[in-house]
Formats: C-alpha cells, sequence, structure tokens
C-alpha cells in the first residue's frame, strides 16, 4: 500500500524484454541497506517487487498484465520515473491509499499555467471515468492528486509548483500518456452495489456503509 507522496525519481538504466514481459533496471537514490529483495516499490505508480539490487539501482520484474495495462511500453533508458516505497504502518497518510495496481493509461490533453501552478486535462476510458468525483482522489503515476472537475472522457487537476518540481509532471505535455489508479473504495462500493442487485449477499454489509454515511 502506498499514498501517492512521491519520495524520490529516479531513471530507467535499462530494459530487458522477456517475450511479453520485461524487466526494469532503475538508479535511484535510496540507499542500498534499506532496501530488500522482495520489498515493494511503487515505479510510475505500478507496485512492483526488488528482484536485485547493486550499483546503485534496483531491479524490477514486469509482468505481461502490467506492460499491457501501463504505460511502461513508452519506457526508454533514461526515462525519469516517480518512485515510492510501501507504506509503514506508522506514517502519516498524506495523501490516499493507493495500490499500485493500475487501472488504465490517460493522455494529456491540455497543459495551462496558473499563477505557478500547471492545470492537466486528461483523456480516460470512459469504463474508468465513472470512478472518478470532482474533489476525489486519483494516483497520476503514482501521484497522489486532487480531480478539480470530471466529465464521461476525461478529468483536470491542478499541480502545485512543489509537486510539479518533485515529480515527472513538469515534463508531460499533450500526447504523452500517464498511469492512473482510480480511488479504491469507488470500485469496492460499486461491487458491492452490484452484488446486492444480483442478490448475492452484501446486504449487511451495505448496511453498516449507509449507518456510517459511505451510502
Amino acid at each position: 500500500m502506498f499514498t501517492g507522496l512521491i519520495e524520490e525519481t529516479g531513471k530507467i538504466a535499462g530494459i530487458e524484454r522477456h517475450g511479453q514481459s520485461a524487466s526494469l533496471v532503475v538508479a535511484a537514490p535510496f540507499p542500498p541497506a534499506e532496501i530488500n529483495l522482495g520489498d515493494s516499490i511503487a515505479v510510475n505508480g505500478v507496485c512492483l517487487t526488488v528482484t536485485g539490487k547493486g550499483g546503485g539501482t534496483f531491479v524490477f520484474d514486469v509482468s505481461p498484465e502490467t506492460v499491457d495495462r501501463t504505460a511502461f511500453r513508452r519506457l526508454k533508458s533514461g526515462s525519469r520515473v516517480n518512485l515510492e516505497r510501501a507504506l509503514r504502518l506508522s506514517d502519516r497518510l498524506g495523501g490516499h491509499l493507493v495500490t499500485g495496481h493500475v487501472d488504465c493509461v490517460a493522455v494529456v490533453t491540455e497543459r495551462r499555467e496558473t499563477s505557478g501552478n500547471i492545470v492537466f486535462a486528461f483523456r480516460i476510458p470512459r469504463e474508468f471515468a465513472r470512478y472518478l468525483a470532482e474533489k476525489g482522489s486519483v494516483a497520476i503515476d503514482g501521484i497522489s492528486l486532487t480531480v478539480n472537475s470530471v466529465s464521461d472522457e476525461g478529468f483536470t487537476v491542478n499541480v502545485i509548483p512543489h509537486t510539479a518540481g518533485r515529480t515527472t509532471l513538469q515534463e508531460k505535455r499533450p500526447g504523452d500518456e500517464v498511469n492512473i489508479e482510480t480511488d479504491i473504495i469507488g470500485k469496492y462500493l460499486e461491487r458491492l452495489l452490484s452484488m446486492k442487485e444480483k442478490g448475492v449477499g452484501g446486504g449487511v454489509t451495505l448496511d453498516l456503509l449507509a449507518k456510517n454515511g459511505y451510502l
């Protein structure tokens, strides 16, 4: 689990293709002694497992599913990536709950600067737009951001100078692709409601959600 608050940016030091899968070698400033094999790190918002390390680099295996669903296919040696280590239970949750399981790829359709801030507009597949809500949360390349506005085909966000300066968003231009993870709460609510409509349990759970103000 992650928060969407980027710790560092790294660079792709190498990519090895293995049919439909791949291995990423990422140069990162994390102290090697603090990263163990098997640890989870979000790379551009994708939860990946450390399978090797050495010389200031970390190796991650990427499955065919991840290659198909994310913008990793656009990565090349030298590409900058956002990095966040997994959340510890003692950490403050400054962003929102991010799983590192990317839903889809969105495309930048507009970029404009306003008083030092950057406003981005994105086009997103319609089937995922329903999980976005005005003033709700979204993870873009692993960055926790607030949705400014949303439509059936896209949404906008405002990026403050601090976030732009610490992440790869400052480099994004119209036509670029980004990884999108929508809010997990919306997906679970939709699943629970659909199960209730089918008459497959869930009644008690939905009653509890309603009682606590979620429905």
